[in-house]
Protein backbone atom coordinates (compact mmCIF):
# COMPACT_ATOMS: atom_id res chain seq x y z
CA UNK A 1 0.00 0.00 0.00
CA UNK A 2 1.58 3.82 -0.59
CA UNK A 3 0.13 6.85 1.08
CA UNK A 4 -0.38 9.47 -1.43
CA UNK A 5 -1.04 13.32 -0.44
CA UNK A 6 -2.11 16.60 -3.30
CA UNK A 7 -1.06 19.55 -3.16
CA UNK A 8 -0.78 22.45 -4.95
CA UNK A 9 -4.65 23.19 -5.71
CA UNK A 10 -5.99 27.02 -5.21
CA UNK A 11 -7.88 29.77 -6.88
CA UNK A 12 -6.89 31.36 -10.50
CA UNK A 13 -8.00 33.02 -13.60
CA UNK A 14 -8.29 31.55 -17.06
CA UNK A 15 -5.46 31.34 -19.00
CA UNK A 16 -3.39 30.95 -15.62
CA UNK A 17 -1.38 27.79 -14.88
CA UNK A 18 -1.09 26.06 -11.86
CA UNK A 19 0.85 22.86 -10.54
CA UNK A 20 -0.19 19.83 -8.56
CA UNK A 21 1.76 17.64 -6.99
CA UNK A 22 1.09 14.07 -5.64
CA UNK A 23 3.51 13.25 -2.98
CA UNK A 24 4.05 9.27 -2.48
CA UNK A 25 4.87 7.24 1.37
CA UNK A 26 5.75 3.71 1.47
CA UNK A 27 6.00 1.29 -0.62
CA UNK A 28 8.45 1.71 -2.94
CA UNK A 29 7.15 4.68 -5.82
CA UNK A 30 8.33 3.22 -8.52
CA UNK A 31 6.03 -0.11 -8.38
CA UNK A 32 2.76 1.87 -9.31
CA UNK A 33 1.44 3.19 -12.09
CA UNK A 34 -0.19 7.20 -11.49
CA UNK A 35 -3.54 8.75 -12.02
CA UNK A 36 -5.09 12.07 -11.67
CA UNK A 37 -8.67 12.52 -11.78
CA UNK A 38 -10.73 15.34 -11.03
CA UNK A 39 -14.39 15.67 -9.70
CA UNK A 40 -16.84 18.99 -10.21
CA UNK A 41 -19.66 19.63 -7.94
CA UNK A 42 -22.99 18.08 -8.69
CA UNK A 43 -20.13 15.78 -11.70
CA UNK A 44 -18.93 12.17 -11.67
CA UNK A 45 -15.15 11.74 -11.38
CA UNK A 46 -13.65 11.56 -14.35
CA UNK A 47 -10.20 10.59 -15.44
CA UNK A 48 -7.57 13.41 -16.14
CA UNK A 49 -4.14 11.99 -16.95
CA UNK A 50 -1.93 9.04 -15.81
CA UNK A 51 1.58 8.17 -16.44
CA UNK A 52 3.54 4.38 -15.93
CA UNK A 53 5.57 3.22 -13.38
CA UNK A 54 9.08 3.75 -15.93
CA UNK A 55 7.23 7.42 -16.99
CA UNK A 56 7.72 6.00 -20.54
CA UNK A 57 3.75 6.32 -21.50
CA UNK A 58 1.65 9.04 -20.54
CA UNK A 59 -2.10 9.34 -21.62
CA UNK A 60 -4.52 12.30 -21.31
CA UNK A 61 -8.39 13.18 -21.48
CA UNK A 62 -9.22 14.88 -24.42
CA UNK A 63 -10.94 18.02 -22.58
CA UNK A 64 -6.83 18.76 -21.31
CA UNK A 65 -4.70 17.17 -24.39
CA UNK A 66 -2.15 19.67 -25.30
CA UNK A 67 -2.69 21.71 -21.70
CA UNK A 68 -2.14 19.65 -18.81
CA UNK A 69 1.26 17.50 -18.96
CA UNK A 70 1.87 14.61 -16.07
CA UNK A 71 5.08 13.89 -14.71
CA UNK A 72 7.10 11.77 -12.24
CA UNK A 73 10.31 12.37 -10.28
CA UNK A 74 11.39 9.59 -9.06
CA UNK A 75 14.34 10.57 -6.74
CA UNK A 76 11.03 12.94 -4.84
CA UNK A 77 8.69 10.25 -4.99
CA UNK A 78 6.51 12.96 -6.45
CA UNK A 79 4.18 12.78 -9.28
CA UNK A 80 2.81 16.11 -11.03
CA UNK A 81 0.16 17.53 -12.84
CA UNK A 82 1.22 20.78 -14.79
CA UNK A 83 -1.99 22.28 -15.72
CA UNK A 84 -1.22 25.20 -18.44
CA UNK A 85 -4.14 27.52 -20.29
CA UNK A 86 -6.84 27.30 -17.36
CA UNK A 87 -10.63 27.28 -17.62
CA UNK A 88 -13.37 27.65 -15.58
CA UNK A 89 -14.36 23.87 -16.57
CA UNK A 90 -11.21 22.48 -14.78
CA UNK A 91 -12.83 23.95 -11.60
CA UNK A 92 -12.89 20.37 -9.83
CA UNK A 93 -11.19 18.66 -6.84
CA UNK A 94 -7.98 16.99 -8.33
CA UNK A 95 -7.37 13.26 -6.56
CA UNK A 96 -4.14 11.35 -7.06
CA UNK A 97 -4.22 7.73 -7.43
CA UNK A 98 -1.94 4.61 -6.89
CA UNK A 99 -1.86 1.22 -8.68
CA UNK A 100 0.90 -1.79 -9.06
CA UNK A 101 0.49 -2.50 -12.57
CA UNK A 102 -0.08 -6.02 -14.07
CA UNK A 103 2.84 -4.76 -16.73
CA UNK A 104 5.81 -2.66 -16.77
CA UNK A 105 4.39 -0.21 -18.72
CA UNK A 106 0.65 0.00 -19.01
CA UNK A 107 -1.63 3.12 -17.61
CA UNK A 108 -5.08 3.22 -16.40
CA UNK A 109 -8.19 4.99 -17.86
CA UNK A 110 -10.49 3.87 -15.21
CA UNK A 111 -10.61 4.96 -11.33
CA UNK A 112 -11.99 1.72 -10.25
CA UNK A 113 -8.24 0.14 -11.02
CA UNK A 114 -6.99 1.98 -8.77
CA UNK A 115 -5.89 0.47 -5.16
CA UNK A 116 -5.09 4.02 -3.07
CA UNK A 117 -6.40 7.16 -3.24
CA UNK A 118 -5.38 10.92 -1.98
CA UNK A 119 -7.66 13.51 -0.39
CA UNK A 120 -7.39 15.37 -3.23
CA UNK A 121 -6.80 19.54 -4.02
CA UNK A 122 -9.44 22.16 -4.89
CA UNK A 123 -8.71 23.97 -8.09
CA UNK A 124 -11.05 27.05 -8.85
CA UNK A 125 -10.33 29.19 -11.81
CA UNK A 126 -12.29 31.76 -12.09
CA UNK A 127 -13.54 33.66 -15.85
Amino acid sequence: QVQVTESGGGLVQAGDSLRLSCAATGRTFSSYAMGWFRQAPGKEREFVTAISRSGTNTGYADSVKGRFTISRDSAKNTVYLQMNSLKPEDTAVYYCAAKVPSFSDIIYYQGSTYNDWGQGTQVTVSS
